[in-house]
């Protein structure tokens, strides 16, 4: 599986989710995730002890879908600015691969509820 290299911009004190669609590196077919378990985590940068857990969800493991989401709840405690983040998908085996990583831009909101 290749290493995606994804962006992504959320604003403070809103939901957020980002759909992924994985294809092998070697025949651009959709990667099958049936026999896969996710984690992902965004930091201000890859060594920071403060992190924040995305939900990682498969809406279609056979179409190699894997999904990224926080409430609002999380985003509004995150300050303003850039961190990495990265998706690690985990085999039936126990094998952890990287599949998806890239930075991300946090905007400050305006409205305070």
């Amino acid at each position: 599986m290749a290493v995606y290299v994804v962006n992504l911009t959320i604003d403070q004190g809103t939901d957020f989710s980002q759909v992924f669609n994985l294809e092998s590196s070697t025949s651009n077919n959709a990667v099958n995730l049936s026999d896969y378990t996710g984690s992902a985590q965004l930091r201000k940068h890859a060594s920071s002890k403060k992190y924040y857990d995305f939900t990682v969800s498969f809406p279609d493991r056979g179409a190699g879908q894997v999904k990224i989401a926080m409430t609002d709840v999380i985003t509004s405690r995150i300050k303003a600015g850039r961190y990495v983040y990265d998706l690690i998908l985990t085999d039936s085996t126990g094998t952890k691969e990287r599949a998806v990583e890239g930075t991300v831009l946090v905007r400050e909101s305006a409205t305070k509820e």
